[in-house]
């Protein structure tokens, strides 16, 4: 396998230009660049758990757990440790090599951080990659979950650095990236992408994958789709207008040029799922996309189901990554 060192010196017009090739040489293009840097064939299986629901002094526009939003989640308070292992413990037994953890917070008080800690070792003494979501966090608490042995930490700039005040007004773009440079010094890969459908142009979507193209390489890269809950700001203000669902071969698109800009990262086919034809799946994989989220739900909202999962992985001969020991993943052979 390739391991260069990538490009993070993208431009607009290069991003731009990448967005405008004929779809079949886009699709083309970024299948070539993720078999010189991944197995071919392979998506690793997630599985996302809300350890703490609701509340979230955020106002992000397409949040249901906003306290902003009237979307009928109820908060509720961090989980017990134990609850957390054993749900952790059943997405391994399903077949997932990584467990995610998010918690609708601005950003974790120092009083929780034992129990994340516990949680962090408890899953990977599983042989599980550990993946959390707490919202910001200070230098110390990032090395806290360092020492601890997080893998990676979720921290998305949801979408071009133009369009963000448009979407959340409780912090800055400025403030996501601190947190991620936070996490970086600590030593835990990052994983960072965002939302698209968000009634937002082509243009926010160039500028959105320039920002991830230009710093570090994000180690994981999740591309959501919008799913609008009603409710939330953007749920209600897209609901029955033709910006509700973003083209699939316009969100393929994305998904293969954030393949070919962060060549090494992992792609993260995330939110959205459910409501995506098989074939746009299907798509989203040749565009390099090579890992999913399984399971009945993403923190609040639907998502396709193991079983369907299996039954499309079967369908078109890609199989489940291995996890190693440890939480890191086996580079398996091409």
């Amino acid at each position: 396998m390739n391991h260069t060192e990538p490009r993070t010196d993208w431009t607009r017009e290069e991003i731009t230009a990448l967005f405008d090739m004929p779809f079949m040489d886009l699709l083309y293009e970024a299948q070539t660049v993720h078999r010189t840097h991944h197995p071919r064939n392979e998506v690793q299986l997630s599985t996302l758990l809300s350890i703490k629901t609701g509340g979230c002094p955020e106002d992000c526009g397409y949040c249901s757990q906003s306290v902003e939003a009237d979307s009928g989640v109820k908060a509720t308070k961090l989980m017990d440790v134990r609850a957390v292992l054993q749900a952790a413990a059943q997405a391994k037994d399903g077949g997932s090599g990584r467990f995610c953890m998010g918690a609708a917070w601005r950003n974790p008080k120092d009083r929780d951080m034992p129990k994340l800690v516990e949680m962090i070792q408890g899953v990977r003494g599983m042989g599980m990659e550990t993946c959390m979501t707490l919202g910001m966090l200070s230098e110390g608490q990032a090395k806290q979950l360092a020492d601890a042995g997080l893998d990676y930490y979720n921290h998305n700039i949801d979408t071009a650095p133009e369009n963000y005040a448009n979407i959340i007004s409780t912090r800055t773009f400025e403030d996501r990236v601190e947190t991620l440079e936070n996490v970086r010094s600590a030593g835990i890969n990052v994983c960072c992408g965002g939302i698209v459908g968000l009634g937002e142009e082509r243009s926010d979507r160039i500028g959105f994958v320039h920002a991830l193209a230009s710093m570090p390489h994000p180690e994981s890269v999740p591309i959501n789709q919008l799913v609008p809950v009603k409710g939330t700001v953007l749920g209600d203000m897209l609901e029955g207008t033709p910006m509700a669902e973003i083209d699939e071969i316009e969100f393929v698109r994305t998904v293969a040029v954030a393949r070919i800009t962060m060549p090494a990262s992992m792609v993260r086919l995330s939110a959205g799922r459910e409501s995506m034809s098989e074939s746009c799946q299907a798509l989203c994989f040749m565009a390099g996309a090579n890992s999913i989220f399984t399971g009945d739900k993403l923190l609040t909202a639907p998502n396709a189901g193991d079983d369907s999962d299996a039954a499309l992985l079967a369908k078109l001969g890609i199989r489940a990554m291995q996890a190693a020991p440890h939480g890191h993943l086996e580079e398996a052979a091409e």
